[in-house]
Order: structure tokens, then C-alpha cells, then sequence
């Protein structure tokens, strides 16, 4: 067949038109091979790719990847991930988990469930051993995404952040993490059976339950304190923050191991929303704002007050157990839930206006000057 660029025919006096045409197209079609085989091999591999056609289309068909290398992974990953330890005054009970470092100053990503509730927050690089107190820069307790800053950190290897857009069904991935709270690093590797799931996690520590969704699951032995860990691809860049493990019913029901994790991309969402310094209903800035109140759904609207704690803010301003909170700054206050929501707006030292209603029906308002509480 002839290639005419442009639609224009060879020159009648030029004898070599048709070959030479035909010699350039062999040229450029080489070098856009030479060019397709660098970007592969830069990948680290270039397999050998066959072609599979029929008379609608045409199929590139490669052969399967190896194993993923555990050992050769998590020693590009280990450096980057830290041991985190969250206690809770005054018994020091808390929880054990693992975090991400994104920055070489001490930013670090983690799961919300491995801090919520802590008082204080301890990091011990994997790599060097070094002990770091941290604080938390904010959260998002929906997402389960939480990022902490190291003080006094510098020069910390940091992870090579990927993208969890590109995943498929069937890819094979390395969960990495403080699994027992033990301190040294363990490593499971299973393939992707899920890329949209939703579970309900039960919080090992305080025993509460939260609805999870859209969350990649894996099939892999994911242990307690790897939540918060690394889910990594075969290059060993992050996609995923690991954060739940199929529970003991699942396993006797034969059904497992499945490990859980949210996208990087989510995580990657609520990281940059901390970093902008803006409040949402979801992602919460800074220290904690609390009332001191221990609240539950009011029927049919508000948020009842279960329990006033005493020495905290609700309870010097008078609120007291059973009257119900219906708005807050004009914000009408539906449930609990809606009350929190309101509260990720403010900061500790806020003052905020309630509208309270008694058991008798009777409604007041009442300012109260908000205090720094645990994560919640």
C-alpha cells in the first residue's frame, strides 16, 4: 500500500517516491516503538505483547505480571511509614497504628480510628528509631483520614504518593503496617476483589461502629494495628491507607481474609482540605472544640443532653442532663450527628449560642465558651 502524507501524490519525475515514502513510514514507525519501549522499561519491565483480532476489534494482549516481591517492596516502603501510639488520660489506654509520612518536616497520614479520642499522640520513626510527639492537624471522621504533624522532624524519608484511579479487579497489592502494635513493620500481599465496597468497622478500642464506603478491598491477612498503614502497588508507591480487617464472623463464615483501605485519592482530597486551613461539616482544622456533653438523637428533632460532664464547658454554662439542644449560632440542630457537624466549624475558645429546651418544654439560651477535647 502506498502512504501519501497530506493526500499528495509523488512527483512524476521522482522514481524513488513511492519507496522512499514507504522507507520514512518504516522509520517513524520504529522510532515510535524505540519510543514506547523506553517508557515501559523506565516501568522497570518490558514484556513481550501479542495481538488478538477478530473483525470488530482489535485486543492487546500481555503476559501476566509476576508475584508482587514482598520483600523488595516493603524495603522501599518501610522508611517512610511510622509507628504511631495514641493514649488516653489518665489510665494511658489507647491505641496502637501506623501513619504515612508525606513530608520530610513531619507531616504524617493516618487512619482517624487510631487517635480518635487520644489525649496524646506519640510517633517512633520506623527507619531511625526516633520518638516524636505529635498534634493533630485535622480530620475527617467519615473518611477515616486523619494528618498529624511530628514536632521537631526533619529530613524523614517520604512515601511516593500514586494514584488509586488506575487500580483494577485482580491487581496485586502490599499492605504494610504496625500489625500487633508490635513496632516492626509486616507485610501482606493479596489481589484487589473490590474497588467500591462498603462495610460497617467496629472500632477495636472504644468497641463503636462506623458505616465505611467506597473503599478498596483486598485479600490479605490484614492485622490490628496496620490500620493506617500503607497499601502499596508493586512499584511500591502508595494507593490506599489501610484501615479495617474482615472480622471474626466473616472468617468463620469462610469468608476471608479481606483487608480494607481507603483510596489515596480520597485521603489526598481530605489532606489538601486540612492544608487549606477551611473547616467543612466533614474535615475538622486544628485541636478539637467540645462541649463536654455525652449526647444522643432527640425525638423529633435535637440533640439530647445524656450526660453534663462536670468541670467542662456545658455544665458551668447550667446545661444539664436530659434538655435538648435544637439549634447552635441560629444552625438548626437536628441530632447528634448534625451537632457535631456544626462543631467542626469552631476552634477551642469559641463562644457559641445555644437554644436548649427542657424537659417541661420550656426553651432558653445559653452561651457557651468552647474547650480543646480528644479528637472525636
Amino acid at each position: 500500500m502506498e502512504v501519501n502524507p497530506g493526500g499528495a501524490a509523488p512527483h512524476p519525475g521522482d522514481a524513488r517516491g513511492p519507496s522512499h515514502a514507504g522507507r520514512r513510514f518504516l522509520i517513524l514507525l520504529f522510532v515510535a516503538v524505540l519510543a514506547a519501549a523506553g517508557f515501559l522499561g523506565y516501568r522497570g519491565d518490558l514484556p513481550r505483547f501479542a495481538f488478538h483480532e477478530d473483525t470488530t476489534t482489535a485486543t492487546l494482549i500481555g503476559p501476566p505480571l509476576p508475584p508482587i516481591d514482598a520483600t523488595l517492596v516493603s524495603g522501599v516502603v518501610e522508611p517512610a511509614l511510622v509507628n504511631i501510639n495514641a493514649a488516653i488520660r489518665p489510665y494511658g489506654l489507647g491505641a496502637a497504628g501506623s501513619g504515612i509520612v508525606l513530608t520530610s518536616d513531619g507531616q504524617v497520614l493516618t487512619s482517624h480510628h487510631v487517635i480518635k479520642g487520644a489525649d496524646t499522640v506519640t510517633v517512633t520513626d520506623v527507619g531511625t528509631g526516633a520518638v516524636y510527639p505529635a498534634t493533630v492537624l485535622g480530620y475527617d471522621s467519615g473518611a477515616d483520614i486523619a494528618l498529624l504533624e511530628l514536632s521537631g522532624a526533619s529530613d524523614l524519608p517520604v512515601a511516593r504518593v500514586g494514584s488509586s484511579a488506575i487500580l483494577r479487579l485482580g491487581d496485586q497489592l502490599l499492605a504494610i503496617g504496625n500489625a500487633g502494635g508490635t513496632g516492626s513493620p509486616t507485610a501482606v500481599s493479596g489481589a484487589i476483589t473490590g474497588l467500591d465496597s462498603a462495610i460497617v468497622a467496629r472500632n477495636a478500642a472504644d468497641l463503636s461502629r462506623k458505616s465505611l464506603h467506597g473503599l478498596i478491598e483486598v485479600g490479605a491477612a490484614v492485622a490490628a494495628g496496620q490500620s493506617g498503614g500503607a497499601l502499596v502497588d508493586r512499584y511500591g508507591a502508595v494507593v490506599g491507607v489501610v484501615t479495617a480487617a474482615s472480622g471474626d464472623l466473616q472468617k468463620a463464615l469462610g469468608r476471608g481474609p479481606e483487608g480494607y483501605a481507603v483510596p489515596i485519592d480520597t485521603a489526598m482530597t481530605v489532606v489538601r482540605q486540612i492544608r487549606s486551613g477551611t473547616p467543612t461539616d466533614t474535615v475538622h482544622i486544628g485541636p478539637t472544640a467540645t462541649l463536654g456533653i455525652l449526647t444522643s438523637d432527640a425525638q423529633p428533632s435535637g440533640a439530647r443532653v445524656d450526660v453534663s460532664i462536670y468541670g467542662l464547658p456545658a455544665y458551668a454554662a447550667g446545661l444539664v442532663d436530659g434538655e435538648i439542644i435544637t439549634a447552635l449560632d441560629g444552625r438548626p440542630i437536628l441530632n447528634s450527628t448534625t451537632l457535631k457537624a456544626a462543631l467542626n466549624l469552631h476552634r477551642p475558645e469559641d463562644a457559641v449560642r445555644l437554644d436548649v429546651t427542657d424537659s417541661g418544654g420550656a426553651q432558653r439560651t445559653v452561651t457557651v465558651v468552647l474547650t480543646v477535647g480528644p479528637p472525636n
